[in-house]
């Protein structure tokens, strides 16, 4: 018996790093080889990752929404099949004192880099900071191998004296927030429309539910949030989600995203099941504690998630171009309150209005398609007074 370490494979040429996206197998379960055990996103699609072995597996050294470098150990599984498999790394012996730092080994120029000069974590950090492999080797490094420690003491010493700036590692959700951008970019056929939509109702609305009294105090943009999951039951193509280049998958109901931005401008997403079947205050309750879920640190994006809402209201926007996350097909952005001139049957009248703005992918949704859509929205919005009954 012998314990084999299973490392993120290429999947492409120049692929660096790869997030995962689920795990199929559970530690104490048999794999087989060739069997699929994860699923791993890369820039170009989700695919299922076959075991290299057969075994039963031990642990699983990373989790969903992780961003490994290529080579990066994910798995750990018990064979038999000694003839092949290799001992899982081990830490380190402790050492007393700190080696001191040595210039790099002399190693073969050109050809790509071997794992006994740098962890392929490293090479990928040491490049994502705009170094050639070559550079990477001339490195003074404190021990045999390269580490990142090594990387960002060389990029120090190399700065202008007095340069006034520090290298942070990004953190971790914003690397999958960019993941996910980045495959957004590659996927969606981005396109925009903007509707102006009424908001008088719902601040009448809001102040009858203030009159009533009551614990039972929604927001405003809960209101806003109810007008636009209504309207998806009229607009199938807001369930729909492109699988392959040809299939539909349309889901009975809308699982809804709300966009939470948490301390130091980090962004997470809230995800409300069933969101276009509920009724007002069981929608309400939903809305309230998957956002302070996402609040909490939990993100909640899913590939059930097909429509996104975000709210920038209290950032003074009125309107602005929100990004699409496939397998999404849209995000509704609302805009700030504001008074204008609207046309009405007596002439001009100024009212307080909002920008409803929306990103769709036109490979799923067509311009009237989602003008048809946002026009529903702000209907509702007119309509609120009536669509939420107060007692």
């Amino acid at each position: 018996m012998a314990v084999v370490s299973v490392r993120i494979p290429q999947m492409g040429e120049g692929l660096q790093e790869a997030r995962v996206v689920a795990l199929l197998k559970q530690p104490g379960d048999l794999v087989l080889r060739d069997e699929p055990i994860y699923q791993m996103e890369t820039d170009k699609a989700v695919l299922d990752v076959e075991s290299p072995f057969s075994g039963v597996l031990l642990e699983w050294t990373a989790g969903p929404d992780d961003i490994l470098p290529i080579g990066a150990e994910i798995a750990r599984i018990e064979t038999e099949d000694e003839a092949t498999a290799e001992p899982a790394p081990s830490a380190p012996a402790p050492q007393e004192t700190a080696p001191a730092r040595t210039e790099a080994p002399t190693v073969p120029a050109g050809g790509p880099l071997r794992n006994a000069e740098a962890a392929p974590r490293t090479v990928a950090y040491a490049r994502s900071k705009g170094l050639t492999d070559e550079e990477i080797r001339s490195i003074p490094r404190a021990g045999g191998r390269l580490t990142e420690a090594d990387v960002d003491a060389y990029l120090l010493s190399r700065s202008p004296a007095g340069e006034a700036y520090e290298d942070r590692p990004m953190p971790q959700r914003q690397r999958v927030l960019a993941s996910r951008l980045s495959r957004a970019h590659q996927l969606a056929v981005p396109s925009a429309l903007t509707v102006v939509a009424p908001w008088g109702p719902v601040e009448r609305l809001k102040a009858r539910m203030a009159a009533a009294g009551g614990d039972f105090q929604p927001s405003a943009f809960t209101v806003f949030a109810f007008a636009a999951a209504k309207a998806v039951r009229n607009h199938p193509a807001l369930r729909t989600q492109l699988v392959g280049d040809s299939t539909l998958r349309i889901h009975r109901t809308l699982t809804l995203g709300i966009a939470v931005a948490r301390e130091g401008d980090e962004l997470v997403l809230a995800a409300v099941p069933g969101a276009d079947q509920l009724e007002w205050r069981p929608f309400a309750e939903a809305v309230r504690s998957a956002i302070l879920q996402a609040r909490q640190g939990a993100d909640q994006a899913s590939d059930a998630v097909t429509l996104s809402l975000t709210n920038l209201q209290s950032q003074g926007v009125w309107d602005g171009y929100p990004v699409v996350v496939p397998p999404a097909v849209a995000t509704l952005l609302l805009g700030e309150p504001h008074w204008s001139w609207v046309d009405s049957e007596n002439g001009p009248v100024l009212a307080k209005v909002v920008h409803l703005t929306l990103a769709f992918d036109h490979r799923l949704m067509n311009g009237v398609g989602a003008a048809a859509f946002v026009n529903e929205v702000k209907a509702n919005l007119a309509d609120i007074e009536a669509l939420i009954p107060i007692p």
